[in-house]
C-alpha cells in the first residue's frame, strides 16, 4: 500500500513546497498620499557622475535631504532617446516616439508643439504615436496616461510637453521656458513637469556647464515650489550608446533620507523610469489607470551613509560596472562557446578508443597523461560560469583594462575549483567528479540568492540594470546553472541509497531548489520555479529505474500543473498592483490583453535564440550529446543504464531548462547555461564508463549480496582506481580470482564502485534469487569468470 501511494505522497510534496514558495510575498509598502503637489523634474542624461557640491550645489544638497537612487531609463526604443524617455514618463509604460530613425538612432527632428491659446498647447503628432505604440509596439503603451490621471497639469519645456501631453494632444498649461519666478505656474495644477535642458556633450568641460545650467534652473524650481510638494528630479533618458544608469531624487513629506526602491525592481537603489508615473499618482492619493501601469510606485529604504559623497559612489559605482559588463559577456560567453566546441571536438576520437576490447587487432589505448588533461578541461569548462559569476566579488571593472581583469579573475577561480575537484575524495570515481562540479555550481548560485543576489546584478554571467528586465533575484545564466547543479545534485545524492529512497532524495532536494528559485524574498522567478517543479517530477519519476511510462509521466504533469494552477489562483486574488507575472498575464486574458503578453513573449524568444551567444552553447551540446554520447560507442546509454539516478537528474534538468527558457522569453538561454554545466560531466561520466566497460565482476569474498555498499568493481580499489596486478584493460586474469565456476548473483560486486546501498551494479541489479539486470548490447548478466578475454559486448555466459 505504502509503495502505491509514494507517488501520490511524492506529488503533494512538490506542490505544497512550489506553492508555499510563490504564494509568500514580501510587503510591498506601498506608499500612500504624501503630498499635495508633485513637480517631476528632468534632465535627459543626467548621471551620478556629473553631481557635485561645487558644480551642482542645488541637487547635491536636495540628494543630501532626500532619497536617491540609480533609475534605469528603459523604453520601447534602444537606445532611449529624450524623447522616448519624456514619453515613456508620461505613459508609465515602455514607450516610443515614431518617425524616422537614421542608423537606428534618434529621431531627426524635434517635437512639434502649438500653443493656439497662449495658455496651453498642442501637439499634433500625439495621436499617431499613441496609436504606433498601441498597434505596433509589443508593450501597448498609453502615452498621455499620466496626464489623463489628473485634472490639470502644467509642462516647461518641449520635452515636458511630450510626457504632460494627453493622448488626443493637448497640454493644459504650458510654457516653453521656465519663468523666472514660476511660483504661480506650479502653483497652477497638481502636477507639474519640468525640462531643465539636457546634459549630453563629451567634452567633460562643456558637460560641467551643461549640468551646472540644469542646476540652476531647478534651484528656481526649488524656491518656488507649492507648499506640502514633491520633487522628482530625474535624468529622464540617455544620449548616446551604450546606455547608463541615470540620476533619480525624491524630496518630499515622507522621503527624508534613505534609498529609492519600488517593487518593480526589487533591489534597494534602483528605480526604472516607468515608476515614476504611478509614483507621482501614488502621492498624490490619485487612482491608477484602468489599465494598470507597468511600473509601481517608489517607496525608501534606511540602509543608506549617513555621508553623501559615499552613498553616491554607490550608485556611481554600479553605472561603471554596467557599462563595462555590457562590454564584457559577449565576448565572454562567444569564448566559452568556442572552448566547450573545441573540448566537444577533442573528446570525439576519446570516446571512440575510451572502450578497450581484448585481442591483437584492438586500437591502442589513448595515453592515461592526456585522458587525464582532457578530463581536467572539461572541469574547467563546467566550472567557467560559477567561476565568472564569483569574479564579480572583485571589482575588476574599475581597472582601466577591465576586460583583461575580469579574464584574469575568472581563470584563477577557474584553476582553484578545478583543482578543488581534482583532490576532493572521491575524484577517481566515475561520478566523483560530476558530483563535486555540480555542488560547487549549486553552491555559488545558491550563496548569492541566499545574500541578496549581489553578484549577479551587472555581472557578467547575471543581469544588467541597463537592461530593464530584472534588478534582484535569479537571473537567467544562473537559472540554468542553478537547475543543472541542484539536480544533478539531487541524483548523485539519489544514487548512493536505496533504490526505495531515490525518489525521496530527488523531491527533498528539488524541493529546497524550487524554493529558492520561486521564493520572492529569494529568486523571485515564479516561471522558473514552475519549470523546476515540472522538471524534479520527471526526474523523481524515473530515478529508479525504467522508462518515463504513461503513469509516470501523469504524475509528473499533475504536479507541474498543480503547482502553477494553485500559484495562479493565490495570485489572482491579490490586487492588480501586487500581482506577479502569471497573476498579470492571466488577468490580461480575462480583459482581453493578452495578446500582448504573448507577443512579447514570442518576440523576446526570436530575439534571444538569434543574437544570444548561449543559443550556441545549447546547439553545440545539444548536438554533442545526440550525435556521439548517446550512440552506442559514446557511453551515455551505458552510464544512464548503471546509473538510472543521473539519467533522471540530466532528464529533468533537460525539462526545466526548456521549460523555463521558453516561457520566461529566453529561449535557449536557460538550456545553453544548464548545458554549459551538465554536457562536459557528461562526457567525463561517459569516459570513465566506457574506460570500465571490460572490467569483470568479483566475488564479494563470500558475503550475500543485497544489503551491504557496492564494493570495488573488477578489481578496483576502494576508490575506484585500479590495484597494481589487477586486470589490465582487454580482459587479463586478476590474480587471486578463482579459475572458474559461476557466482551467485547475489555476491557480484559493483562495476565501477558507484553502486548504491543496495548492493546492485548502478543500484537496479537484481537481489538475490532474482535474475540480474541486461548487460550491455543485451547479453545477460550472469556470473562470468574473471580471467575471461573475449570482449565485453561478446561474453558469453559462464558454465
Amino acid at each position: 500500500m505504502l509503495r502505491r501511494l509514494t507517488p501520490v505522497l511524492l506529488t503533494l510534496m512538490v506542490v505544497a513546497l512550489g506553492i508555499t514558495a510563490l504564494a509568500a510575498r514580501p510587503d510591498d509598502g506601498t506608499p500612500r498620499r504624501s503630498a499635495d503637489f508633485v513637480v517631476l523634474v528632468g534632465a535627459a542624461g543626467l548621471r551620478w557622475d556629473d553631481v557635485d557640491p561645487r558644480n551642482t550645489p542645488t541637487l547635491w544638497k536636495m540628494a543630501e535631504q532626500g532619497a536617491i537612487g540609480s533609475l534605469s531609463v528603459r523604453s520601447a526604443h534602444r537606445p532611449t532617446c529624450p524623447v522616448d524617455g519624456w514619453l515613456t514618463l508620461g505613459a508609465g509604460n515602455f514607450a516610443a516616439w515614431n518617425g524616422s530613425r537614421p542608423g537606428g538612432g534618434c529621431p531627426a527632428s524635434g517635437v512639434t508643439v502649438e500653443e493656439p491659446d497662449g495658455i496651453g498647447a498642442n501637439l499634433p503628432d500625439q495621436p499617431g504615436v499613441v496609436a504606433y505604440n498601441q498597434d505596433k509596439l509589443a508593450w501597448g503603451a498609453t502615452p498621455g496616461a499620466l496626464a489623463e490621471s489628473v485634472r490639470c497639469s502644467v509642462a516647461v519645456g518641449p520635452g515636458a510637453a511630450v510626457a504632460a501631453a494627453r493622448p488626443f494632444g493637448r497640454v493644459d498649461r504650458y510654457e516653453s521656458s521656465l519663468p523666472a519666478d514660476p511660483a504661480g505656474l506650479l502653483g497652477s495644477c497638481v502636477l507639474s513637469v519640468v525640462d531643465v535642458g539636457t546634459v549630453d556633450d563629451d567634452d567633460p568641460a562643456v558637460r560641467a556647464a551643461q549640468a551646472r545650467q540644469a542646476d540652476a534652473r531647478l534651484a528656481r524650481v526649488l524656491a518656488a515650489r507649492p507648499p506640502r510638494s514633491l520633487v522628482l528630479v530625474a535624468g529622464v533618458s540617455d544620449t548616446d550608446t551604450p546606455a547608463r544608469l541615470h540620476v533619480v531624487v525624491a524630496d518630499g513629506p515622507g522621503w527624508d533620507g534613505g534609498w529609492l526602491t519600488s517593487p518593480s525592481t526589487g533591489r534597494s537603489g534602483y528605480l526604472q523610469l516607468v515608476d515614476l508615473a504611478p509614483t507621482a499618482l501614488a502621492a498624490l492619493g490619485r487612482p491608477m489607470p484602468e489599465r494598470p501601469f507597468l511600473g509601481r510606485p517608489a517607496m525608501t529604504v534606511d540602509d543608506r551613509p549617513d555621508d553623501l559623497r559615499t552613498a553616491i559612489a554607490a550608485p556611481a559605482d554600479a553605472d561603471r560596472e554596467a557599462a563595462a559588463q555590457r562590454r564584457v559577456a559577449g565576448w565572454f560567453f562567444t569564448l566559452l562557446a568556442a572552448a566547450q566546441m573545441a573540448l566537444a571536438v577533442a573528446v570525439l576520437p576519446l570516446l571512440r578508443r575510451a572502450r578497450r576490447l581484448a585481442g591483437p587487432h584492438s586500437p591502442a589505448p589513448v595515453s592515461r597523461r592526456v585522458v587525464a588533461v582532457v578530463e581536467l578541461l572539461l572541469i574547467a569548462a563546467a566550472l567557467a560560469v560559477p567561476a565568472a559569476l564569483l569574479a564579480d566579488a572583485v571589482p575588476w571593472w574599475r581597472g582601466h583594462h577591465a576586460g583583461w581583469w575580469f579574464a584574469s579573475v575568472t581563470a584563477l577561480l577557474i584553476v582553484g575549483g578545478t583543482a578543488a575537484v581534482r583532490f576532493t575524495p572521491g575524484h577517481d570515481r566515475t561520478l566523483g567528479p560530476l558530483g563535486a562540479v555540480a555542488g560547487l555550481a549549486t553552491l555559488v548560485v545558491g550563496v548569492d540568492v541566499l545574500t541578496g543576489s549581489r553578484l549577479q546584478l551587472n555581472g557578467v554571467v547575471g543581469y544588467s540594470a541597463l537592461e530593464g528586465g530584472r534588478y534582484a533575484g535569479l537571473g537567467t545564466v544562473g537559472l540554468g546553472v542553478f537547475i543543472a547543479g541542484a539536480l544533478l545534485c539531487g541524483g548523485w545524492l539519489a544514487q548512493r541509497v536505496r533504490r526505495g529512497w531515490r525518489p525521496a532524495v530527488l523531491v527533498t532536494v528539488g524541493g529546497v531548489a524550487v524554493v529558492i528559485v520561486g521564493s520572492p524574498y529569494l529568486g523571485a522567478d515564479s516561471i522558473g520555479a514552475i519549470a523546476l517543479t515540472a522538471g524534479v517530477s520527471v526526474a523523481a519519476a524515473i530515478c529508479t529505474g525504467g522508462w518515463l511510462t504513461v503513469s509516470r509521466l501523469a504524475w509528473a504533469t499533475m504536479a507541474g500543473l498543480a503547482v502553477t494552477i494553485g500559484f495562479a489562483l493565490v495570485d489572482l486574488d491579490r490586487p492588480a498592483a501586487e500581482r506577479g507575472s502569471l497573476g498579470r498575464f492571466l488577468a490580461a486574458l480575462g480583459d482581453g490583453t493578452g495578446g500582448l503578453t504573448v507577443h512579447r513573449s514570442s518576440t523576446s524568444n526570436f530575439q534571444t535564440l538569434v543574437n544570444s551567444p548561449l543559443t550556441v552553447l545549447a546547439l553545440a551540446g545539444a548536438a554533442l550529446v545526440w550525435l556521439a554520447l548517446l550512440q552506442p560507442w559514446g557511453g551515455l546509454l551505458r552510464l544512464f543504464g548503471i546509473y538510472p539516478a543521473i539519467r533522471a537528474a540530466m532528464a529533468g534538468t533537460g525539462v526545466a531548462a526548456g521549460l523555463g527558457g521558453v516561457l520566461g522569453g529566453s529561449a535557449l538561454d536557460v538550456a545553453g547555461a544548464a548545458g554549459a554545466l551538465v554536457v562536459p560531466m557528461a562526457a567525463l561520466a561517459a569516459l570513465r564508463v566506457l574506460d570500465h566497460s571490460t572490467d569483470r565482476t568479483v566475488p564479494d569474498g563470500g558475503r550475500g549480496g543485497g544489503e551491504g555498499g557496492a564494493g570495488p568493481s573488477g578489481g578496483a580499489g576502494p576508490d575506484g582506481a585500479r590495484p597494481s596486478g589487477g586486470p589490465r584493460p582487454g580482459g587479463a586474469q586478476v590474480p587471486g580470482g578463482p579459475a572458474g565456476g559461476a557466482v551467485p548473483a547475489g555476491r557480484l560486486r559493483s562495476v565501477d564502485g558507484e553502486g548504491s546501498a543496495s548492493g546492485d551494479a548502478g543500484g537496479d541489479g537484481a537481489a538475490p534469487g532474482r535474475p540480474g539486470p541486461p548487460a550491455e548490447d543485451g547479453v545477460a548478466a550472469h556470473p562470468r569468470i574473471p580471467g575471461q578475454v573475449t570482449p565485453a559486448s561478446t561474453e558469453v555466459p559462464a558454465r
